[in-house]
């Protein structure tokens, strides 16, 4: 079984920074794209960013030059550095990933972490 957790959610004052971070684990062979989704309070769930296995990286407009995410093949993780964060950034945080795992490629979900940016 494959688990993706997440780490590093909390409270920040608006223009404050927060670093994300998600550690995979379990029987698997690879760790193919992964990626970060938010979900704000009373809305559906969006992409923020993702990375390829080979660390191309894709953000939505509204977090370019402001997140960064990156990944750590050794350890198996994928973190999402968040900077100049704005009221509006304030959601649940999903790690995704696609999962190279025994004879397919399955998608896994994380539990979410809430981010929560303070006017």
């Amino acid at each position: 079984q494959v688990q993706l957790v997440e780490s590093g959610g909390g409270l920040v004052q608006a223009g404050g920074s927060l670093r994300l971070s998600c550690a995979v684990s379990g029987n698997f062979f690879s760790i193919k794209t992964m990626g970060w989704y938010r979900q704000p309070p009373g809305n559906q769930r969006e992409l923020v960013a993702t990375i390829t296995e080979g660390s191309m990286t894709h953000y939505v407009d509204s977090v370019k030059g402001r997140f960064t995410i990156s990944r750590d093949n050794t350890q198996n993780t994928v973190s999402l550095q968040m900077d100049s964060l704005r009221p509006e950034d304030t959601a649940t945080y999903y790690c995704n990933g696609d999962i190279w795992v025994p004879n397919t490629v399955k998608n896994y979900w994380g539990q979410g972490t809430q981010v929560t940016v303070s006017s």
